[in-house]
């Protein structure tokens, strides 16, 4: 796995596109973001602005990068001759996505430290790092699902965007709205557990036996999409 890893973030430095959509953008957005800050945390709280960095991050640059990067790999018969190692099927999905992984946790965490000093930091720092591991781990799932549908690199641009937009459309409804309407509707969609977990986080004042329960969503959704992956999922060029 560690091989795998390695190899795989020597092709990504390598690699334009991924460059861009890995690193560039989601530092780009985030960085608008953090300097905006005081507009848009008039819509909602310096709490939603944290969760929009999040999910700008993990949607670009975890997310669509992890599946332009197994489609690539399976359409250059690279997944195919890992089959045929001794590394297991696990072994070899967790050192493909485990560089673009790091590096999108670093980026958040950078992100979201810069933000902190130039406004407020987070009320309970624990609780974020729960939510932002918990996202996290809802996007890998999630890519590897899509990863599943994608023929092609340049197909993934098409096929990651109905879930990137969602979260972070679903981030934005609950950060500006809150959850006093319609609450089991938002945390049960994709992202919205999340984005409360992330905004109670920066801005306190809810008890933690409260917020804790919000991670059960995110994880309900990385149980869903893993059983997607299992089904989908393809070593193979799909024809």
């Amino acid at each position: 796995m560690v091989e795998i890893a390695r190899s795989e973030l020597v092709q990504m430095f390598r690699n334009r596109l991924v460059l861009v959509t890995g690193l560039v953008i989601p530092v780009a957005v985030g960085g608008y973001f953090v300097r905006q800050h005081e507009v848009f945390s008039d819509l909602g709280s310096l709490g939603y602005v944290a969760a929009i960095v999040m999910f700008t991050v993990m949607a670009f640059g975890l997310y669509t990068t992890a599946v332009t990067t197994l489609a690539a790999r399976r359409q250059d018969l690279f997944l195919k001759r890992l089959r045929s190692t001794a590394a297991s099927d696990p072994s070899i999905l967790t050192g493909l996505v485990l560089p673009i992984t790091l590096i999108a946790l670093v980026q958040v965490v950078a992100i979201l430290t810069v933000f902190g000093v130039v406004t407020e930091p987070p009320a309970e720092i624990p609780l974020l790092v729960v939510a932002i591991l918990a996202t996290t781990a809802m996007m890998v799932a999630l890519a590897l699902a899509t990863a599943g549908l994608t023929n092609s690199p340049e197909h993934a641009q098409v096929t990651t965007l109905p879930v990137s937009l969602a979260v972070i459309a679903v981030a934005s409804w609950v950060g500006i709205s809150g959850t006093e309407d319609l609450a089991y509707l938002k945390r049960l969609l994709p992202g919205g557990s999340a984005t409360e977990l992330v905004v109670n986080a920066w801005d306190g004042g809810v008890p933690l036996t409260d917020s804790l329960p919000l991670v059960v969503p995110t994880l309900a959704w990385v149980f869903v999409a893993v059983a997607l992956a299992s089904r989908l999922f393809r070593w193979e060029p799909r024809r």
